[in-house]
């Protein structure tokens, strides 16, 4: 759908809205700054962020105290989960003087296909996709592309399974036990029933994960109830578009009692693989591995070619025709 053009008035508008938000900003990190500036910064000392406001960041010290952070020039962009050195002002204020190294950094491509950082340090993606809005399989596996080009394990969860009858809930798991077939976690999950989080707590434990996923499947509903002492706005489906609304504004980090970290980032109702290669599209679908570099022709595009390797595995039910169908709908999609 092309998007609705503007008319000069609204485009005056948003303009406005834009000039005053960055007014508020500056004045914002005016006063920060004028409160540090000529106090004395207590010692160099660890700190991870927790979620950053352009040009300020939340970091939590090491007794998970926040504390209001300007950064210092010539740092790297930091996100959500960055590790890093930081000096202490007064009123839980302060200055981050250095980024730690990353072990993992999850990006986005933006509307130019540049690659901007999301969040770092984490362990796993968790792509939440739910019966309502529609299902999007092919979003499931760009997330999952995604994923692998990043070497983040994917973990998905199928969220609101309490509007599905028993049929059509079997018939989805029968759907998606290719997945798991190849080594992908699956969830099946919901926020209505007891017990319903069970196993996604289970794969929460420990580790530092991540949700993403469309607008309206449930994401800030789930870390309500996982995070209950945390106040989260949950908005409803737009009765008049089916659409989510974005619940999420900023990207932030939370921590569970019982061990573990989750961040909540912004849902998104499309996710790009642009800035990507046809050969890391292929590649990151992982059941394609041990066929790739098989095929008569070294330029096969596995469609109509003939001694195709991946055709040859599908028609042994090998390869998943679903997941082989949303393979050929995103290389099509996608401009090389």
């Amino acid at each position: 759908m092309a998007k609705r053009k503007l008319t000069r008035r609204q485009e005056w508008r948003a303009e406005k809205i834009q000039a005053e938000r960055l007014t508020r900003s500056q004045k914002k990190n005016a006063r920060l700054a004028d409160e540090l500036q000529g106090s004395e910064l207590g010692p160099e000392q660890p700190g991870r962020i927790i979620t950053r406001y352009g040009a300020q960041v939340d970091l939590e010290d090491n007794q998970q105290k926040l504390h209001r952070c300007l950064l210092r020039r010539n740092l790297p962009p930091l996100v959500c989960g960055d590790r890093v050195v930081w000096q202490a002002g007064p009123n839980h204020t302060g200055v981050v003087v250095a980024m730690e190294p990353r072990h993992s950094l999850l990006e986005r491509p933006d509307a130019d296909n540049q690659l901007k950082p999301v969040a770092a340090n984490i362990n796993q993606i968790l792509v939440v996709a739910a019966p309502e809005p529609a299902l999007d399989v092919d979003l499931i596996n760009r997330y999952f592309v995604a994923a692998e080009m990043t070497g983040i394990p994917p973990v998905l969860i199928i969220n609101k399974i309490d509007l599905l009858s028993d049929t059509a809930l079997a018939k989805l798991k029968s759907r998606f036990q290719a997945y798991e077939d190849i080594g992908y976690g699956v969830i099946y999950a919901t926020t209505k029933r007891a017990h319903g989080l069970d196993n996604l707590l289970a794969y929460l434990r420990d580790k530092t994960s991540i949700f993403v996923g469309q607008s309206g499947v449930g994401k800030s509903s789930l870390v309500q109830v996982l995070l209950p002492e945390e106040e989260l706005r949950v908005n409803t489906l737009s009765e008049s578009s089916g659409e989510g609304r974005h619940t999420t504004t900023t990207t932030r980090l939370y921590h569970f009692s019982h061990g573990g970290e989750l961040i909540d980032s912004p849902g998104v109702r499309a996710f790009r693989l642009g800035h990507a290669s046809m050969a890391q599209i292929t590649e990151g679908f992982r059941e394609f591995h041990p066929y790739l570099g098989q095929c008569r022709f070294s330029n096969c595009r596995h469609d109509v070619e003939p001694d195709c390797a991946l055709q040859a595995a599908i028609s042994t039910g090998k390869i998943s025709r679903d997941r082989f169908a949303s393979y050929q709908r995103i290389i099509n999609g996608t401009n090389f």
